[in-house]
């Protein structure tokens, strides 16, 4: 008999032993009677009212048929207890050989949308070319180091573009609010495989690491490349053959590839992309998006905060949060994002002359510090775009981070200030000395913002960070600007992934406006592979 336990109560320092003694204990069995027990999902529980911080779990378990009919009748009775059909957790999708297409399919992009969309694409046999305008990932890494340490910035090969895409610069979070639970399983699974660790695989809030992330990506490349697939780096897209709302072709780096299916996944920063696409015919719309600071503050004052007495616990790690403000007055909503504790607070550029910041953590988030971005919701209104200008969107971007570059000292060291300075509106003249992100320097990140965000954040910020009662905003710190959380910019499909203008064009991930954050973007790009594997009918190339 399979038994599921739901919301299962323990504390932090059960063991294998301990927990199935508590099950036993529950469920009224003997030792016997417990053929297996296997916790599927974990999560913290961190509400106040119940004094130290526990686990909740769910559980699924194999149970003596006997000795669970016995049972079952007091189970009813009992809150979280399920008798199910099948108790191992969703299974990952099965992947079954497709057809040869004439021409193979290419995949543009090697972030998290494109690789998983070329795994697929691979596994079925397809043998997908996959381009990527960057380096490797080992290569990649020097030359970001570089960036990161004098300033030294390449268009291609940086901390937005590359293998990994902008997601192997970042706290490396799982989490998503998908209900696609078997494309986030297969998701998982491999990741696993290719090397991170199976926590990810129960954690309710699962974490890798940029430092993890390096060596799990070239293993999917090393995957897709077994299976058939190419794999080109410092390749660009530079235009799409379109015939008769048809895709024919793409060229990339000056050469011709003959394809009728083509994945899109160049993430939200490849703007040259959004103005080939708008100059090739493919139907773009402008979306709402977000725009801000990102504030770093000690972790160690974050888990008091958080966890309270068992602030420290081995097993607990490094404590993240999320706040969020209603609009108020003429302040508008406010809400943290993409935070990262443990993490570096970081800057980014795809674009000479141009700055933007993010967060980022390794493995063990040991920075002592934690980081987050606290963003105000931004409209087409705000920037004047509509259908026949869908770019305007870029342009409003363009010009806050044009502003950042320039109050950073032109070197793509970052402009800061200290929180108690932004909220008072005064331009700092000092830095707080114990921070992690040394190339910053002192500015009036208010006249980089516009009014209206500006206002925002010096309103809400306060509000919001006393739910972190512990944290001293005497010592955090303001980093500007943060505007890339997602693309202004939509690339608009229809139900089989594919463009409304385009046949054979499938944008998806961060840059087609369809996701956020890397599960959800590698989820977008296997559901698009299956579609094309699966829902549209290949028609044959003229004349043959």
């Amino acid at each position: 008999m399979n038994v599921r336990l739901t919301q299962f109560s323990i504390d932090l320092d059960y063991t294998d032993d301990s927990l199935r003694q508590a099950v036993l204990r529950i469920l009224g069995l003997q030792a016997s009677d417990l053929i297996s027990c296997t916790v599927t999902r974990r999560s913290i529980d961190a509400r106040q009212r119940r004094g130290a911080v526990r686990f909740t779990l769910r559980i699924d378990l194999e149970v003596d048929d006997v000795a669970g009919a016995a049972a079952s009748k007091k189970w009813r009775k009992l809150h979280g207890v399920d008798i199910v059909a099948d108790a191992p957790p969703d299974a990952v999708q099965a992947i079954s050989p497709r057809p040869v297409f004439v021409d193979p399919p290419v995949v543009i992009g090697a972030g998290p949308a494109g690789l998983l969309a070329a795994w697929r694409l691979a596994m079925c046999g397809l043998q997908p070319i996959l381009i990527e305008r960057g380096a490797p990932a080992d290569q990649r890494h020097r030359s970001v180091a570089k960036f990161w340490k004098n300033g030294e910035f390449d268009d291609d090969d940086n901390v937005l573009f590359g293998e990994g895409g902008a997601g192997l610069y970042s706290d490396g979070k799982l989490t998503t609010q998908s209900k696609l639970r078997g494309p986030m399983r297969t998701v998982l699974q491999l990741l696993v495989e290719c090397g991170a660790d199976e926590s990810i695989l129960i954690d309710s809030e699962p974490h890798v690491g940029s430092d993890r992330l390096a060596k799990i990506v070239p293993a999917l490349r090393e995957m897709i490349i077994a299976k058939g697939g190419q794999v080109r780096f410092h390749s660009r897209l530079e235009s799409l053959e379109i015939d008769d709302g048809q895709l024919t072709g793409v060229v990339v780096s000056g050469q011709r590839i003959a394809t009728r299916h083509c994945i899109l996944a160049t993430g939200h920063s490849a703007r040259d992309v959004y103005q080939m696409l708008y100059r090739d015919g493919v139907t773009l719309a402008p979306k709402p998006f977000a725009a801000g600071v990102r504030i770093e503050a000690p972790q160690e004052q974050v888990d008091q905060s958080q966890f309270g007495v068992s602030a420290g616990h081995e097993r607990l790690g490094a404590a993240s949060f999320r706040l969020t403000r209603k609009p108020q007055g003429d302040a508008r909503a406010c809400y943290s994002f993409c935070m990262c504790p443990g993490g570096l607070v970081i800057a980014c550029a795809s674009s000479p002359g141009m700055l933007t910041t993010n967060g980022m953590s390794m493995s063990n988030r040991s920075s002592g510090y934690a980081n987050a971005a606290f963003l105000v919701p931004v409209t087409p209104d705000d920037f004047g775009a509509s259908d026949a200008d869908p770019l305007a969107g870029i342009a409003w971007q363009s010009k806050i981070e044009a502003d950042a570059f320039l109050a950073g000292g032109s070197d793509f060291a970052m402009p800061a200030s200290t929180l108690q300075d932004f909220l008072a509106r005064k331009t700092p003249q000092t830095l707080l000395d114990d921070r992690p992100s040394q190339r910053a320097v002192p500015a009036d990140l208010h006249a980089i913002l516009p009014d209206y965000i500006g206002k925002t954040l010096a309103d809400s910020v306060p509000a919001m960070m006393r739910q972190m009662q512990q944290v001293n905003l005497d010592e955090c710190m303001v980093y500007g600007a943060e505007t890339r959380s997602s693309s202004p910019v939509r690339i608009t499909r229809d139900k089989s992934f594919q463009s409304t203008s385009t046949r054979g064009l499938y944008p998806v991930g961060e840059g087609a406006g369809y996701a956020g954050g890397i599960v959800t973007s590698a989820i977008d790009g296997l559901r698009a592979a299956e579609s094309l594997t699966t829902g549209f009918v290949v028609p044959p190339p003229a004349g043959g």
